[in-house]
Parts: structure tokens; sequence; C-alpha cells
């Protein structure tokens, strides 16, 4: 695709975070994907860090991917898409600076929008995955991001978890990333409404919402009402694309198919996790 196609595609996203609806979002992870989205009339897609770990390099979703491996991917979709593709850029990989580099290659990949997470990454040893660099250097990132961007249409999503954190400490992460020009707010880890409309109270800008199916948050016209635009609830189209895989080839090499194992456990079956848990103990353990 063009240029000038990306940026009538970031143009396309901007519309949707102007309209006071809830988009729900499709998982797409190849150009294929990205193709039947579009043909099925979904207004956006997503690109997750997690999918791309697992579709790039069979590996768990632990920050192993790089930024060119990631980019690469982003940009087999770019070339095809005829919908805004979000991409979920974690941590920006690395510093404020390397944040600038994610934008200037997902800018060129043509994606319509990137998130970049206040997450500590990669995880410390014996840590939650979930620690959150300090507010001060978040906003750092994300004006690195803006000022990295050459299409002002872009746009730069501010994400943080909210599960991770006190509600005072969302509210104070959520206005300070309002403050540094960002032109939405992804938010994970979200319990309820409740919870919710506090956070969105005095935001100006729209919401992204991670709910991961989460039943209490299942009122799109409410949703909508408080702000929230863009709605991820996971990456379905991917695991079912791995566990038909996995039927098909046993049947072909005839092989009963164990129809209870799940996309999870196979997915925990072959990115080989014990693996990098004994690494992780045995390299990262500072104690030892």
């Amino acid at each position: 695709m063009s240029t000038s196609s990306h940026h009538e595609l970031r143009n396309a996203f901007r519309t949707l975070l102007a309209t006071p609806t809830c988009h729900h979002t499709a998982s797409v992870f190849d150009p294929l994907s990205a193709r039947i989205a579009a043909d099925l009339g979904f207004e956006v897609g997503i690109l997750g860090g997690s999918v791309a770990s697992l579709q790039v390099l069979g590996a768990p979703d632990i920050a192993l991917i790089s930024l060119s491996e990631f980019a690469e991917q982003a940009t087999r979709i770019g070339r095809v898409t005829r919908l805004p593709v979000i991409a979920d850029a974690d941590h920006g990989y690395g510093n404020a600076l390397n944040t600038m580099r994610t934008v200037a290659e997902l800018e060129r990949a043509g994606v319509s929008a990137l998130t970049i997470e206040d997450t500590l990454l990669p995880a410390h040893f014996g840590r939650k995955s979930y620690d959150l660099i300090s507010v001060e250097e978040g906003i750092g990132k994300l004006r690195a991001a803006l000022a990295a961007r050459v299409d002002s249409a872009l746009a730069i999503i501010g994400r943080t978890n909210a599960d991770a954190q006190t509600q005072e400490e969302v509210i104070h992460r959520t206005r300070a990333y309002q403050d540094a020009g960002v032109d939405a707010i992804c938010l994970v880890g979200v319990k309820d409404f409740d919870q919710l409309e506090m956070i969105s109270d005095g935001l100006r800008i729209p919401l992204m919402l991670v709910t991961y199916g989460n039943p209490d948050l299942r009122d799109d016209r409410r949703l909508a009402e408080l702000g929230v635009r863009i709605i991820v609830n996971g990456h379905a189209a991917f695991f079912s694309a791995v566990k038909a895989t996995y039927d098909s080839l046993r049947e072909q090499r005839g092989i009963a198919v164990d129809s209870n194992l799940t996309a999870s456990q196979l997915v925990a079956r072959y990115t080989n996790p014990d693996n990098y848990v004994t690494w992780a103990r045995e390299y990262l353990n500072l104690n030892e």
C-alpha cells in the first residue's frame, strides 16, 4: 500500500476515536487474517505483542521478540490491510530513545495507531510481569513517541494496567499521560463500571479497553458513554487457528484428536515455557 493509503487509514481510525460508539478489534496476525477481518466488516484490527511472539518466534510472551521482528510482521500486514491496524508496541522496546525508533519503524510499516505501555519490561526475575516504571519515565516515553511520528494522523496511545496499582495511582497516571498529549488512553485490568467511571471522570480523550471478555464490562452503550471507543476482547482468532492446525495435522497423521486440549494448553506445550523458567532461574536469579 502507498503512504497516502496508510494516511487515509489513520484518518479513518481517528474518525473511530471521535465517534461515540464502541468498536471491537479483530485480532490480525498475518496478511490473510487482515484481509478476512476487513472483508467481514471489522472497523479496526490489532496486532498483539503476545500473538506476534507466538507467530514469529513460537515463544511465550516474555519480551523476547525484537523490534525488527515485530516491525517485519507489521509490514507484511501493512502491505495489504484495508482496515486500520493498532500495533501493540509493548514498552517501546526500551527507553524513550528506543521508543522513538519504534514509532519510526511502525509508522513505516503502515500501522494506524500504536500503544506504548508503562510496564517494566523485561520483567525482573521473581517479579510480577506487570511492575510499572515511574510516571515520569512513562511521560518521557510518550512525549518521545509523539515527537518521533512524521504523519500526525498516526495515533499514539498511552497504556497502563489498572490492576497493578491503586485507584488513585491509575487516575494520576491517566491524567499525566493525557497532559503529555497522547491521542487516547488504553486501560488493562479494569474490573467493573464503578472503577471505569472513576478513571474516566475528567478525561478528555478517548479510551481503549482491554477486557478479555470481562462479563462485568459487557455493555457497549454504557462503555461508549464513558468514552470507550475501542474494545479488545483478546485474540481468539489466532488461538482458534492454533487449535485448528493441531487438530488437522493429527487427523492427517491418523492420530486420534484430543478435543479436550484447549488452544492455551497447546500454546503452553509448544512454546517450551519450562526451558525459559529454567534459564531465568539460572541466568537471571542474582541471589544464587
